[in-house]
């Protein structure tokens, strides 16, 4: 854990607090819903940087390795949209086939099936530094948890604006 807020390091510009090379997919890919892998985990804080506006799809995979339980993943800073969800691996080639992109719900905190996926699609619209977690806790330490990093856009109306004069620092 970095004892430097992400935010406050993204805002003044401190280096060494985080990277911004969090993978787009899976480093290891295996049968998620099956026997356990050896996940070879790294130590590291990573954030995914996201252009102002981009258009944002996300898959979340249960695995079930260490408890097999449903996990209630929020957003913050953005609604997202479920565009789709099913029981066992993702698959990219048939599953996607079936995505609502006609009247999909908008959440911001949506439930990943045990042993299943949920697909979700938001726009970043807003430059900041923002948590995606399980909101069961102790699941935050087994890994749950990431940070999308959205870049300012243009003009005033699209950048990040100043933390207040009396803030605080971490």
């Amino acid at each position: 854990m970095p004892t430097t807020a992400l935010l406050q390091a993204h805002y003044f510009n401190v280096k060494g607090v985080f990277t911004t090379d969090f993978p787009s997919k899976p480093p290891h890919v295996f049968n998620y819903t099956g026997t356990p892998a050896n996940l070879n985990s790294t130590s590291g804080t990573k954030v995914y940087r996201l252009p102002y506006n981009a258009t944002v799809q996300l898959v979340l995979q249960d695995t079930g390795i260490i408890a097999p339980e449903n996990h209630p993943v929020h957003l913050h800073g953005f609604n997202f949209f479920v565009i789709g969800r099913g029981i066992g691996n993702y698959n990219a080639t048939k599953d996607q086939n079936k995505f609502n992109f006609v009247d999909p719900v908008e959440r911001n905190t949506v439930g990943v099936p045990s042993g299943g996926w949920v697909a979700i699609r938001f726009r970043a619209d807003n430059p900041g530094v923002w948590f995606l977690h399980c909101h069961l806790e102790v699941h935050t330490t087994w890994g749950l948890k990431m940070a999308f990093l959205v870049d300012n856009g243009k003009g005033p109306n699209q950048s990040l604006i100043p933390p207040p004069k009396d803030l605080p620092k971490c």
